[in-house]
């Protein structure tokens, strides 16, 4: 094994990689099985209107970010960080524990509080998990780490929504996902115990607990160095994109393309491989060196793909519904959709590998957990614009399609914003 994948036979990084792998998966089997479970079982959980408690589940889970992210950085800077890691998995073991005895007497109530502690240990994990990287990582190492973290991420949102769409259906599919979740929590844990110790960043820290007055502070730590800010308001805007498509994709597949259930998953399987891959392929390409310049044609392809995916989608109702994947692939448009949603997803893993890396290379050591946690926040306000023009436009009669061309044109105006800002990104990197 060689360049970035070396990493993945050292304990400081392997051990970590494994922790933040299982956590997202384990978050994505709950999620999705909860909204599998309250659209096809509503029923016994005596839910009167499902697309609204869909939409409300999405709201429960990001609504810790705004409440504990700033608490978050500052524990992530006082605290050692291994230790921390694995009291947020301890944490984690006991929100599925809770999730067992939810699934057991299927309340809606209990699962969507369950839903809620899910995102606030996901909270409380942001910061930490990428203020390590640094730590365990030398310079020159910094974007592959990165891009093998992004690339897992991505696989592990993923095969957690296939898994557990898979593990709900029928009847005792709620005690199958009961089971899958706590096991992989003590997974989670399991693996955690082998990451390598990592200083506190400023362990004489007095913990202000009012998120308010604490949020303006990290404001000010990301405006210290302006590349920094620029970088997450990048970071923040793949986000809000990221959020425009992944909702927009049963719509789409059910719409437009005309196919059933499994077109769903399809989409999303392209658009997360795509990411993966190109995240791959732009820690290679950097050669161990921060490049910004590798955002440019990323932010390129983000417009360029999704205005061939705008001009390449077939219209709303143009073929017979529910057709299968062999019926979908038999005609040419879909490849055409398959190839851009690909390349969507590589053009994706170039934009924001360098910025994570650009992040942790810039930010004051002494509070790079806080500068994290405010990307954390501003990168979930995004994602809830992001939610409100979809909805937004979709009532105002825009079809689906148009709204890809809607965010690919807004893509082009926020890039040329960001390199028109920072000219951090118009310059070669330094020497690995």
């Amino acid at each position: 094994m060689s360049g970035q994948f070396r990493l993945l036979r050292e304990r400081r990084f392997l051990p970590f990689f494994l922790t933040q792998f299982l956590g997202a998966f384990n978050d994505n089997v709950y999620k999705n099985a909860l909204v599998v479970l309250i659209t096809f079982q509503a029923a016994r959980l005596g839910a009167d209107s499902p697309g609204v408690l869909v939409n409300l589940a999405a709201g429960v889970f990001i609504l810790p970010f705004f409440l504990f992210s700033a608490t978050a950085g500052q524990l992530a800077d006082k605290y050692e960080k291994s230790r921390l890691i694995r009291a947020t998995k301890l944490l984690e073991i006991a929100v599925m524990a809770l999730a067992v005895v939810g699934f057991a007497l299927m309340s809606l109530p209990l699962l969507l509080v369950v839903l809620f502690l899910m995102g606030a240990q996901s909270a409380l994990f942001g910061p930490v998990k990428y203020a390590i990287i640094p730590q365990q990582l030398a310079d020159d190492e910094l974007v592959g780490g990165n891009a093998l973290v992004e690339a897992a991420t991505f696989v592990a949102i993923l095969a957690g929504t296939i898994v557990g769409g898979l593990l709900v259906a029928g009847d005792a599919g709620p005690g199958r996902v009961a089971v899958a979740v706590l096991a992989i929590a003590l997974l989670g844990w399991w693996s955690s115990r082998a990451i390598p110790p990592a200083a506190a960043a400023d362990p004489g820290l007095r913990v202000n607990w009012n998120p308010v007055t604490q949020t303006r502070e990290m404001l000010r730590f990301m405006l210290e160095a302006r590349a920094v800010f620029v970088a997450i308001v990048g970071i923040s805007w793949f986000w809000f994109y990221g959020a425009v498509f992944l909702s927009q994709f049963p719509g789409f597949a059910a719409d437009h393309l005309r196919g059933d259930e499994r077109a769903v998953t399809l989409l999303l399987a392209l658009f997360s491989v795509g990411i993966g891959a190109g995240s791959l392929l732009c820690g290679r390409l950097s050669r161990g060196r921060v490049e910004p310049r590798m955002v440019l044609p990323g932010a390129i392809g983000l417009s360029l793909f999704a205005l061939d995916l705008w001009w390449a989608s077939p219209a709303a109702g143009a073929f017979p519904p529910g057709q299968g994947l062999d019926t979908l692939f038999a005609r040419a448009e879909v490849w055409r959709v398959v190839f851009d949603l690909v390349m969507i997803g590589v053009c994706g893993g170039f934009f924001i590998v360098p910025l994570y890396a650009l992040v942790q290379q810039r930010s004051a050591p002494a509070h790079r957990a806080r500068v994290i946690a405010g990307n954390n926040i501003l990168n979930a306000l995004f994602m809830v614009a992001a939610a409100a023009m979809g909805i937004g436009l979709l009532a105002a009669g825009f079809a689906v399609p148009q709204l890809f061309l809607a965010t690919a044109l807004l893509n082009a105006l926020v890039a040329a914003l960001l390199f028109a800002r920072e000219p951090a990104f118009r310059q070669r990197g330094g020497p690995p």
